[in-house]
């Protein structure tokens, strides 16, 4: 393991925002994982710090999850078993996927941050979300660095959530993750409006062909965090009850929706945010972005405080003006 003291966060993380760590223990493999646990109890844990806003500098440990491999254990007729280091970053995994010709993340290509964190958050793109190939993970205890397989019945994955967000929170780190992936012939996931209008003129189109619609609309709508400091989509899109959206549908008759049950109603946060004016704002070094709404910038030299502030300035902007609270995606540091 590697291990750094007063280090700059903003090398670390994808907002590029500046905040110092005490200690930052880089680990490539499950042995040095446990050893940074049992050595460095209070840490906190980091992948590709894609999905944080550090808001002040860290006085506690940070371990940087950086292993990697990418393996095939089992394989059938139909489908191959796939178990991936916590430290791969999950376009990389995407990518070999498509290269393999295995089907289920294609949907997912572009997303930001390591695999590890792809459980914890239950992340989703384009009418699919991680859990749909999930198979199994293993995880340490921070506490005895103990480890412990979960099956996708013991993650309880949700929107953008799971149980390492929920009662589990803080108690284990992620160190593989096992993906259950198709062979030909696929069962592609066309039906998001935005891929179906890229595949226009495909007639049977491959994995390949979603792949590079998907690489594509994400490149078009989102801004690279090499260019432009920022975590991806900021807030989750908000789920509310189809009486509230009936409501707020006569009002506003263009907002957009994606039905859930007969009870619920997703509706997008990047819609909200854009009619409530936010879109394209800039308040010194940090703001949203001109293209997406739901994706808060660092043009260069912004704090993670002045993010945070103009966070909360939008969700009481669209909270006054729709009655609703969005939630931030980003974890908060």
């Amino acid at each position: 393991m590697n291990v750094e003291h007063h280090v700059d966060l903003a090398a670390y993380t994808t907002f590029g925002v500046s905040a110092r760590a005490s200690t930052v223990v880089t680990v490539t493999t499950t042995d040095e994982l446990r050893e940074a646990l049992l050595n460095y109890p209070q840490a906190r844990l980091m992948g590709g710090g894609s999905n944080i806003l550090v808001t002040q500098d860290v006085d506690v440990p940070v371990i940087r999850i950086a292993s990697k491999g990418i393996v095939v254990v089992s394989e059938a007729d139909e489908f191959v078993l796939v178990e991936v280091q916590a430290g791969e970053l999950w376009h990389d995994l995407v990518t070999w996927a498509v290269d393999h010709d295995y089907g289920g993340l294609e949907n997912l290509a572009l997303i930001p941050g390591t695999v590890g964190a792809a459980p914890m958050q239950n992340i989703g793109a384009y009418g699919v979300e991680q859990n749909l190939v999930f198979h199994s993970l293993t995880a340490l205890d921070v506490a005895d660095g103990s480890s412990r397989t979960f099956t996708g019945s013991d993650c309880e994955f949700g929107y953008r959530s799971s149980v390492f967000k929920t009662t589990l929170r803080g108690r284990y780190a992620i160190a593989t993750v096992t993906y259950r992936l198709t062979k030909p012939p696929h069962n592609l996931h066309t039906g998001y409006a935005d891929v179906a209008a890229r595949l226009q003129g495909h007639e049977q189109p491959t994995l390949r062909d979603v792949y590079n619609a998907v690489v594509s609309i994400r490149r078009a709508k989102l801004p690279d965090p090499k260019v432009v400091g920022n975590a991806g989509s900021f807030f989750k899109n908000p789920v509310i009850d189809v009486s509230t959206f009936q409501a707020l549908l006569a009002e506003h008759p263009t907002l957009p929706s994606y039905l859930i049950n007969q009870e619920q109603v997703k509706v997008p946060a990047a819609w909200l945010i854009d009619h409530a004016g936010w879109k394209g704002y800039r308040e010194g070094s940090v703001g949203v972005h001109h293209n997406q709404a739901l994706v808060l910038v660092n043009h260069g030299g912004g704090s993670g405080r002045e993010v945070l502030q103009l966070s909360k300035k939008i969700q009481r902007s669209v909270e006054e003006k729709y009655g609703i609270l969005l939630e931030p995606e980003v974890n908060l540091w």
